[in-house]
């Protein structure tokens, strides 16, 4: 078998240390043991350095992440995870029975598209002071739907006693949560999941705390 030069490639990830989407591509690559070359893209600075154009033809939404891997450009964090668990050895991401994948896509879903977008930095830029209140709001409202979904569906993680790609987006959107002072109280079965899954070495070493581009007083 014939492998490309951009195959052998390291993966190039643009991250920033916060966001919650790259966060979720650093775990996927943490589990699968694949190494990568990390490009900080500080969403503050300079007014945003996604927003350069030559950030935009990486990616046309200018958000974090973007991912340069196999000749290949991705943008999305759940298209990422899927693509590394179809094209890379290691743990699976997505199990391989239909029912169980089915509830693994549901609960990334609802994170990914029904809680994160609503309260991700350019949202809250546009509702200004108000944006403690409006986070709180839609990650209670997420996780009040959440809550009972993964009491059902859980085990040791998300979904059972493999780690999944549920358990890649549960830990980013908690860490939102607890940013926002959303009272964690109201929801045991993610508050447990959370801190099961932040005792897991893919899950520290991917953290916000322990990347190159968080700032000194933020670093563990």
């Amino acid at each position: 078998m014939h492998l490309s030069i951009a195959c052998l490639a390291k993966p190039v990830l643009y991250s920033y240390f916060r966001s919650s989407c790259s966060w979720r591509v650093r775990i996927a690559f943490a589990l699968k043991g694949i190494e990568f070359k990390l490009v900080p893209v500080n969403l503050i600075k300079d007014g945003g350095q996604q927003l350069s154009e030559q950030y935009r033809k990486l990616n046309p939404m200018q958000q974090v992440p973007a991912v340069e891997i196999d000749g290949i450009t991705l943008c999305q964090s759940l298209a990422v995870i899927q693509y590394i668990d179809e094209t890379r050895p290691g743990p699976r991401l997505l199990p391989a029975d239909p029912k169980t994948r089915a509830k693994v896509r549901m609960i990334s879903d609802l994170i990914a598209s029904g809680i994160q977008p609503i309260q991700n930095l350019s949202v809250l830029q546009k509702v200004g002071e108000e944006k403690v209140p409006w986070a709180q709001h839609f990650i209670n409202r997420g996780f009040q739907a959440l809550e009972p979904i993964l009491k059902e569906t859980s085990g040791k993680y998300c979904v059972g006693d493999e780690i999944s790609m549920a358990d890649i987006c549960l830990v980013p959107q908690v860490y939102n949560a607890e940013r926002f002072k959303v009272d964690m109280g109201q929801y045991p079965t993610i508050r447990r999941l959370n801190e099961t899954l932040l005792e897991l070495e893919a899950f520290k070493v991917s953290h916000p705390s322990q990347q190159p581009d968080t700032p000194a007083n933020l670093q563990a």
